[in-house]
């Protein structure tokens, strides 16, 4: 293993003639294809105001962070939005192939980033988020692995102590559950087990998710998993504009984050523009201003709800949309102004309810804004069991828009 850290770290940071590799033969099941979007949608753009200081559940919120372009992508919007793409050209992506974008410009940017993972070579990543990669940069920056995720995810953690940026894919993020004992008890804690002698600028990434039928093991989500972490950041993606964006941020953080991928958001399609930017890691996204409710979600329930705003809106009421984007930490200064103007709340996560980054939101709302609420906090969320094969029977353990709407209406009815 030190071997092949020594030969990765000499390789990515020449640009001598490598001896190609064969072609990665791994396969855990059969490639999937890509699902059809949920919804397609316009990029829209909104303004925050500047942040002084507050008090939140993770401490004082970051100073001096200025005035921030955020998206604005609801379905039911008060006002017509303008996309920052057309105003500044902009160009079109499917989401899979914003992050293939954000992980190519990081790639030529950085000499120390690499990718690692089954397949993400030759084969071209089970997603094509890494297609053409390897005739660009090589074998060594693209390394093909065997279906050994602990070792794996094991050797990038070494490869970033000696100074690389490795990213790591997971085939499916339920697989990363091999590689758990690596990415809690070294990735997360080695900063701190060290002294500070060593970081670990690793991203941990890949598609999870309830999908369209992939059965109990392909459909996990894993946030509740690694919440309770030290030393971890975690976010998730929603859209192609932030996908790249926060892609972009995790590579070049210090810390270890492992970014969120929905299997069903890879074809959701938008303009993005065409300077380069990126997203911050630890603010939520304000979707739809509004008065009545604050709907805070994250991922693919960010369009479960956006849909059930459409109803929401036609029956009177002005529902105000958080993506939360980061799950830890939480941005609790744009939630916490959120729930001093609207004062109810309702949660919409994919994830599990025990354990959940619902339960964990809830707690952190009570404990901060607790005077600030007129009714109890809603929280919807995923049935407790495995997730079923059958179609039906898949949909009905997930949050649907029907069900926020009769949630809205519930908390706003309570006087």
């Amino acid at each position: 293993m030190a071997m092949a850290r020594q030969a990765l770290a000499a390789t990515a940071v020449t640009t001598g003639n490598v001896v190609p590799l064969a072609a990665s033969s791994s396969s855990r099941f059969p490639r999937l294809q890509l699902v059809t979007p949920i919804v397609s949608h316009e990029l829209g753009r909104c303004r925050l105001a500047t942040r002084s200081s507050a008090t939140s559940y993770f401490g004082t919120a970051p100073q001096n962070r200025g005035t921030t372009n955020v998206t604005t992508n609801a379905v039911a919007t008060k006002e017509a939005s303008t996309s920052s793409a057309t105003t500044t050209g902009g160009h079109e992506l499917l989401l899979f192939e914003a992050l293939r974008e954000g992980l190519e410009e990081e790639l030529d940017r950085d000499p120390t980033v690499c990718v690692i993972g089954e397949d993400v070579g030759h084969y071209g990543g089970s997603y094509k988020v890494t297609k053409g990669f390897v005739e660009k940069f090589g074998d060594w920056r693209l390394l093909d692995t065997p279906i050994c995720e602990n070792s794996f995810t094991g050797m990038a953690i070494g490869a970033a102590m000696t100074g690389l940026r490795p990213v790591i894919e997971g085939m499916n993020m339920g697989f990363l559950l091999l590689a758990y004992n690596q990415i809690a008890n070294n990735c997360g804690m080695l900063h701190y087990t060290s002294g500070g002698q060593f970081t670990i600028p690793v991203v941990i990434r890949g598609p999870g998710g309830v999908g369209r039928q992939l059965g109990a093991e392909h459909s996990q989500r894993l946030e509740s998993y690694f919440q309770s972490v030290p030393g971890l950041q975690m976010v998730a993606c929603s859209t192609p504009y932030n996908a790249k964006g926060l892609m972009k941020a995790a590579i070049r953080s210090e810390n270890p984050v492992i970014l969120f991928e929905h299997v069903l958001l890879y074809n959701l399609k938008e303009k993005i523009p065409d300077e380069e930017y990126t997203c911050c890691l630890e603010e939520a996204e304000l979707v739809r201003p509004g008065e009545d409710i604050t709907i805070l979600t994250y991922s693919r329930m960010r369009y479960h709800v956006t849909q059930a705003a459409k109803t929401l809106v036609n029956k009177g009421y002005d529902p105000e949309i958080i993506d939360i984007r980061s799950l830890k930490p939480f941005d609790m200064y744009t939630i916490g102004q959120s729930v001093k103007k609207t004062h109810r709340v309702l949660i919409v996560e994919e994830c599990m309810r025990t354990g959940g980054i619902g339960a964990s939101l809830r707690a952190a709302i009570m404990e901060n804004f607790f005077d600030d609420l007129d009714a109890p906090i809603g929280c919807l969320s995923s049935q407790d069991v495995p997730t079923p094969y059958s179609g039906p029977l898949e949909e009905l353990t997930v949050v649907q828009p029907p069900q926020i709407v009769a949630a809205v209406e519930q908390l706003c009815s309570r006087e």
